[in-house]
């Protein structure tokens, strides 16, 4: 079967802090060759179990200031009074290439996305099985105070009442299950007919034979 060359996607995931999505990501990430993460700019301070570059370039408020001026980010926003930007060039980079992009951002970046290219843009909500369920993860984590925990969860709620603007939503009730789920859901939007750029020529082809 011949090969159909393809454009990127942008695989965007979002949901309150602690539902699960970041370790979706990471196990995505690590097999599947074909999808690469997104990394974002953020003012905040790096986590204990955070390197800069990898999980997330660790600016000033000054450098993020610079490249929104500069239209340097395909998205930013401010978020526990924290800022985030996804750099622009190396995303559109990897789409036009073939490869996809992972984004863990949250609702407000996502619309941004949307805004700006929507034709490229997969959005998946992951949602918690419960509140309560959601507040252990938190707890279990360990790597927030527990003001910070008390913080997320009071805008959890809000996170949460932006699930219908996404085009998939999935309950992480059961990893493996929701794990799943996200895969098919990435293999389906690959396949879909807009993304096949050579497709009109390949046909084309084939009745010529």
């Amino acid at each position: 079967m011949t090969k159909i060359a393809r454009r990127g996607l942008m695989f965007v995931l979002s949901s309150p802090s602690g539902a699960g999505k970041t370790t979706l990501s990471r196990r995505l990430l690590a097999e599947d060759p074909g999808i690469t993460l997104s990394v974002s700019a953020t003012t905040r301070k790096p986590r204990a179990s955070e390197e800069d570059g990898k999980d997330y370039f660790f600016i000033s408020k000054e450098k993020y200031d610079e490249m929104v001026a500069a239209d340097e980010f395909l998205e930013h926003a401010k978020v526990f009074d924290n800022y985030y930007g996804t750099p622009r060039a190396a995303v559109e980079d990897s789409l036009a290439a073939g490869r996809d992009v992972l984004f863990d951002i949250d609702w407000q970046g996502t619309q941004q996305l949307v805004e700006n290219a929507r034709e490229d843009v997969v959005q998946v909500f992951v949602l918690p099985p419960s509140r309560g369920e959601l507040e252990a993860r938190l707890k279990k984590r360990a790597e927030d105070p527990p003001e910070v925990v008390a913080g997320r969860m009071a805008r959890a709620s809000d996170e949460m009442s932006h699930w219908a603007e996404y085009d998939y939503v999935i309950i992480n009730d059961n990893f493996d299950e929701a794990y799943t789920a996200l895969t098919d859901i990435l293999r389906a939007e690959r396949l879909k007919r807009r993304r096949q750029l050579w497709l009109s020529e390949f046909v084309s082809k084939l009745r010529e034979e």
